[in-house]
């Protein structure tokens, strides 16, 4: 499947549900948002279902996401119906890893190759207060289980945010924690949870390139599979490779090949685009795949040649699934 401006749609990022068990200040208001209703949530055999029509127009590869994927009940099999599907498809996870310690090998067993881990901060008191109440320790074992399990490459996503965690000390403590361990840090410029700049908390990822040429020197080089938009740095000093993600400064619209549905079964073919595609009730109503087929094409033909940083999305954030 293409788009208008013949962009290839292969990759599906797939939220499962809008609850998360932080609540990162970043992110999402102390209270939390209001959760939807579980019967409007897709059920797992329906998204089943529209990931095995996806699979037969094109898509290869399907992310998991949330809010927190892991607090959904039975993920697990989530994953190992996604791997039986033919074509067989590429799945990844992203989550912030306080509950991956105890499912990482069984998501890893059922199908799951590779998995981001949102960690903003190695500071456990910063971490507690950024997340309002997460535990450091627990996200860090979650890291070892992944590697444990032989999930590979793990990666350790850290939204930078302007004088809480993008400090020379904090940027450095990640960049020891890549030479402790076979994990890739990727530091991304932070957006607001309705897709604005917030000029308060925003980080440009030409200061973070300062500071790691200012360590030793920094190249530019391939980064691991499944690199997505960011470009990459090998650290000649610490001998690691370090990712920058810059959806402000340095966006990567042209070659994006994404498309999202969410926990309450809206299609999107773009983060940051208020316009949606229902394919829930075309699942509920037991429309067959060339229909679903037709909702993505749709879809598609509605993708923005480049998003905007004004007005923004028709919900936060949390409830598309990043």
């Amino acid at each position: 499947m293409r788009d208008n401006y013949h962009r290839k749609a292969d990759y599906l990022r797939l939220s499962v549900t809008d609850r998360c068990n932080l609540r990162c200040r970043y992110c999402m208001p102390e209270g939390g948002v209001p959760h939807l209703p579980h019967s409007e949530i897709l059920t797992y055999e329906e998204m089943l279902r529209f990931a095995a029509a996806a699979a037969s127009a094109g898509i290869s590869k399907i992310r998991l996401t949330g809010g927190e994927p892991l607090v959904r009940r039975g993920i697990e099999d989530l994953v190992g119906g996604l791997a039986s599907l033919v074509p067989r498809l590429d799945i990844s996870l992203t989550t912030n890893g306080l509950l991956l310690e105890k499912c990482a090998g069984t998501l890893r067993s059922r199908g799951l190759r590779r998995v981001n881990i949102s960690i903003d901060t190695l500071d456990a008191r910063n971490y507690r207060e950024l997340t309002r109440g997460g535990d450091l320790e627990a996200a860090l074992q979650g890291v070892s289980a992944a590697l444990s399990a032989g999930l590979k490459p793990v990666k350790i996503n850290a939204v930078l945010l302007r004088g809480i965690n993008d400090s020379e000390k904090e940027i450095l403590s990640f960049i020891e924690l890549s030479r402790r361990l076979p994990v890739f840090i990727r530091f991304i410029e932070y957006m607001s949870p309705c897709g604005n700049l917030d000029e308060s908390f925003f980080v440009p990822m030409s200061r973070v390139r300062e500071i790691l040429e200012g360590l030793g020197g920094a190249e530019p080089c391939a980064g691991p599979e499944g690199g997505g938009p960011a470009s990459y740095l090998r650290l000649r000093r610490f001998e690691v490779t370090v990712g920058l993600i810059s959806p402000v400064t340095s966006h990567f619209c042209e070659n994006c090949n994404r498309l999202r549905l969410t926990a309450d079964g809206k299609l999107k073919s773009c983060l940051l685009s208020p316009t949606e595609v229902d394919v829930k009730e075309l699942l509920r109503s037991g429309a067959a795949d060339d229909l679903l087929i037709e909702a993505m094409r749709v879809c598609l033909e509605d993708k923005p040649h480049c998003r905007s940083m004004s007005g923004g999305p028709n919900r936060m954030m949390s409830g598309i699934g990043g």
